[in-house]
């Protein structure tokens, strides 16, 4: 078997599994392991580069058959990635404590979320997609100080979500909503956005985003791209007549991207 059928064979085994695995989510922590472990798998493919070259070859040979299969897959990884947010707030809330891989990766990237553009103690960071254990916000809110808000569309993801920080982050400015964002009153005063690299419409929002927003915003677009985008939505041009490019943090061990944009 060469690389390149190597590679497709891999795609279809994750995407089988996904579904499969996605399918015994019951609200409940016990299918939980299988699904840690073939996240954390994934998670080590995608940053592997030696699978970039077949890549390449997959999308010259037949690129209309794989892009549909990249679809389909990166679906059913954002899906499973949301189930296991959920396992692991039911674990923490139940008493259960660690992290996987997956987690430590995420936390790692929040570090440099938006490069040389500081987050304080006065700044109002909203995040669209927050999921269920809202790491994100519980890391800016700790180590800065700055007022935080989560938005989903997932009912049980704010419950879960609300939960966590009740346990972990009492005393700090964080609250999470079912909302869009032109039905929240914070998005005009947000001085800092983060997308989330699994909302599907993120790049529609960010141009919805430009008449609601001040205009001393800064945006980080999580994305991945190429091997990547198996696990993310992948970077699109913007209009330029709306919003540029101001930074790229660029990190090839991590699972996804982040493009930082400012108003034009």
């Amino acid at each position: 078997m060469n690389a390149t059928e190597n590679l497709q064979l891999h795609l279809t085994e994750y995407s089988e599994k996904f579904i499969e695995l996605a399918g015994k989510y019951d609200r409940t922590i016990h299918p939980s392991s299988e699904l840690e472990k073939i996240i954390n798998d994934y998670s080590n493919f995608i940053t592997n580069e030696r699978n970039e070259e077949a890549w390449d070859q997959l999308e010259q040979q037949e690129p209309g058959g794989f892009q549909q299969q990249v679809e389909a897959l990166r679906k059913n990884s954002a899906l499973c990635v949301a189930i296991m947010e959920k396992y692991r707030a039911l674990k923490l809330l139940d008493g259960q404590a660690g992290i996987t891989d997956y987690f430590k990766n995420i936390e790692s990237c929040i570090e440099q979320e938006f490069g040389s553009f500081q987050v304080t103690s006065e700044s109002k960071v909203l995040l669209v997609g927050s999921g269920s254990f809202p790491m994100t916000p519980l890391l800016i809110a700790k180590r800065t100080g700055a007022e935080v808000v989560g938005i989903d569309i997932d009912d049980e993801a704010i419950e879960l979500g609300s939960r966590v920080v009740g346990a972990l982050g009492k005393g700090l400015k964080i609250r999470l909503e079912n909302a869009f964002v032109e039905n929240l009153d914070f998005t005009k005063d947000a001085t800092h956005i983060i997308f989330s690299s699994t909302v599907e419409n993120k790049y529609d929002l960010l141009d919805q985003l430009h008449a609601l927003t001040n205009e001393h915003v800064i945006v980080a677009m999580r994305y991945g791209d190429r091997l990547k985008s198996l696990f993310n939505y992948p970077r699109r041009e913007v209009d330029g007549r709306k919003w540029k490019v101001v930074e790229t943090v660029l990190r090839p061990d991590h699972v996804f991207d982040i493009a930082l944009y400012a108003k034009a």
